[in-house]
């Protein structure tokens, strides 16, 4: 694996709901080409980080930056910050403050993607329709918004099929080719969260944000989830960022794993020196670190 960089800076992030503080003075990276999971109990705040991130809530306070091209764009963090602009682009790579964007916005420009909790297909459209969908943007700009296609144009007729030849070897990636003209609902729930996550790549993100991929999987589901997740890493060098119980899947293909507790990290780090944290121990075990010792006798630890 190639020298990982930056691509998301996530500094003093805070979020308030009223009195309640959801996530408090947060810092954490996720890299080019690593996998990064963010871990805790429930009710620890990983969704609002998510939401932040991907702009669906506007910080309290803090700095959310993402990168892409050349990571040599960093040194110009300071003066975007300094400025009232959201990004700065430049030919060889471009500087985004998510925390100013709508989401949006960060979807199109930014290239962050998402897949929720809860399955978002488009249930009545075909398996290889959901991954057209997602290349509407570049489709629709185009078509010259419609009339290009309408007429034929060659530019439409060019990214047409490019769109399903990315969208054709997304379903030969997931094992799903031979379902393409089937309905995204009739799939087996596992195929539905592996063609979610394939739809997502076909917007060709910097940043992937996956929450909960494997909920709901069984063994063999969770397998080629983690599969599919080391593919998308190696081969393509997406930075990916994942909420995630399953900490088997966590500890199987994380490179990095940052957790969370009651709105506040209390470790970050390799798998290795995560799983045998004391304050992680604790937060999952629900007592005191103190206790953390006598506790996990018991219980078998």
């Amino acid at each position: 694996m190639s020298l990982a960089h930056d691509v998301l800076r996530v500094e003093h992030l805070t979020m308030r709901f009223g009195g309640l503080v959801a996530v408090h003075d947060l810092s954490f990276v996720a890299r080019h080409g690593e996998i990064t999971a963010l871990i805790g109990p429930n009710g620890a705040g990983k969704t609002t980080v998510f939401n932040c991130i991907t702009g669906f809530y506007r910080p309290t306070e803090g700095r959310i930056a993402l990168q892409s091209g050349d990571p040599s764009v960093w040194q110009h963090i300071d003066a975007l910050t300094a400025s009232p602009a959201q990004s700065r682009v430049r030919r060889k790579g471009a500087l985004y403050l998510l925390e100013r964007m709508p989401d949006h916005s960060v979807a199109r420009q930014a290239r962050v993607a998402r897949t929720f909790q809860n399955i978002r297909l488009f249930r009545g459209m075909t398996v290889l329709e959901n991954l057209l969908v997602a290349q509407h943007n570049p489709l629709m700009r185009a078509s010259g918004f419609s009339i290009f296609g309408i007429l034929g144009l060659t530019p439409f007729r060019k990214a047409e099929r490019s769109a399903i030849e990315r969208a054709t070897q997304w379903l030969e990636t997931i094992g799903l080719i031979d379902r393409a003209d089937d309905p995204a609902g009739d799939l087996p729930y596992g195929d539905q969260r592996r063609l979610e996550i394939a739809r997502a790549m076909c917007t060709e993100p910097v940043l992937l944000c996956l929450d909960e991929p494997a909920a709901g999987l069984n063994p063999r589901e969770s397998a080629d989830l983690s599969e599919l997740l080391i593919s998308i890493r190696d081969r393509h060098k997406t930075a990916v960022l994942l909420i995630e119980h399953d900490m088997s899947v966590v500890m199987q293909i994380s490179d990095h794993v940052v957790v969370l507790d009651y709105g506040e990290k209390i470790s970050d780090g390799t798998c290795e020196e995560v799983k045998n944290d004391p304050n992680v121990i604790a937060a999952y075990l629900g007592v005191e670190q103190e206790e953390v010792e006598t506790v996990a006798t018991e219980v078998g630890l």
